[in-house]
C-alpha cells in the first residue's frame, strides 16, 4: 500500500510532546508491519525541517535524516508540480490551506494514493483517508 506522509505526522512521530505522537507512532508502526511505501514531496521534507530545527533543534532534524528520510520516496517538486500546486490553491480559495497542502493532494491524485500518514484535517476534507 502506497500511502502519503504528511508533514503534520512526521513531526509528530519524531517529537514525543506532540499532541500527536501516540497516534503517529501507532499508525508508523501499522504502516512498518504492512510495509507500506510512504511517498511525500520535496516541499513537505523542507516544511518538516524547517518546523524541527525551530521548535526542537538541529538534533532532531539529523534524526530524521538519519531514521525517516531513507524510507520515504520522494517526489521532488519541479516547474509542472509547482503549477498544478499553485493552481490549486487558487482555486480552493481558502486561505488554510497551503501551497504544500495542494502540491500534496496533486500528488495523491496522479500516483493515486488514497491514505495519508497525517494529522491534517484538510487531507480528510480533500477525500483522503486518514491512518
Amino acid at each position: 500500500m502506497r500511502t502519503f506522509a504528511d508533514t503534520s505526522s512526521l513531526y509528530a512521530l519524531l517529537v514525543a510532546n506532540d499532541k500527536g505522537h501516540q497516534r503517529a507512532k501507532a499508525a508508523f508502526h501499522r504502516l512498518a508491519s504492512e510495509a507500506a511505501e510512504l511517498v511525500t514531496s520535496s516541499f513537505v521534507l523542507v516544511e518538516t525541517i524547517a518546523l524541527l530545527q525551530r521548535r526542537v533543534g538541529l538534533s532532531a532534524v539529523r534524526d530524521f535524516q538519519a531514521r525517516l528520510f531513507p524510507l520515504l520516496e520522494v517526489v521532488w517538486i519541479n516547474r509542472d508540480w509547482y503549477r498544478r500546486g499553485v493552481e490549486r490553491l487558487y482555486a480552493e480559495q481558502s486561505r488554510h490551506l497551503s501551497l504544500v497542502d495542494c502540491l500534496s493532494f496533486e500528488i495523491m491524485q496522479a500516483l493515486e494514493i488514497e491514505t495519508a500518514f497525517a494529522c491534517d484535517r484538510h487531507f480528510s476534507e480533500a477525500g483522503f483517508t486518514l491512518l
